[in-house]
């Protein structure tokens, strides 16, 4: 007897479509921001302050917005203790953690390609005359 498998990815994860929530969570988890708080977490159980000081040239609204997203997709844990003031506290959920060892393979490609990307925007904006294309920074 021959058993057939079918495997149906999840409508939302069809990541080709233009309404798939894989999108949507590439937007949140895949900024400068989430990826250096991701990173920044590690193993570790951060205060607000701590990670702020940590990541730096994050401003406090764009903490706010970065955790709030993470926290929504289910890549940060928030825990608020009942003390005076409040204490809360951050850290990587297990999915989180997961995705952690992807941003630290983005780190490290970054680290290793830094000279060869940094020699190849020189080449870019300095051939014709600095013309970009129409593209804008």
């Amino acid at each position: 007897m021959v058993t057939e498998q079918v495997s149906r990815m999840p409508e939302g994860a069809d990541v080709m479509r233009a309404d798939s929530l894989a999108r949507e969570i590439y937007a949140g988890v895949a900024n400068k921001w989430a990826l250096l708080v991701i990173n920044t977490l590690a193993d570790r159980t951060l205060r607000f302050n701590e990670l702020r000081t940590a990541v730096d040239g994050i401003s406090h609204k764009m903490l706010t917005q970065t955790l709030r997203g993470l926290e929504r997709d289910g890549v940060v844990d928030r825990t608020v203790y009942a003390t005076v003031p409040p204490r809360v506290d951050y850290r990587l959920t297990e999915a989180g953690r997961a995705l952690r060892d992807t941003v630290n393979g983005m780190c490290a490609w970054t680290r290793r390609y830094l000279g060869e990307i940094e020699a190849a925007r020189h080449r870019y904006d300095t051939r014709d005359g600095g013309r970009d294309g129409g593209m804008s920074r």
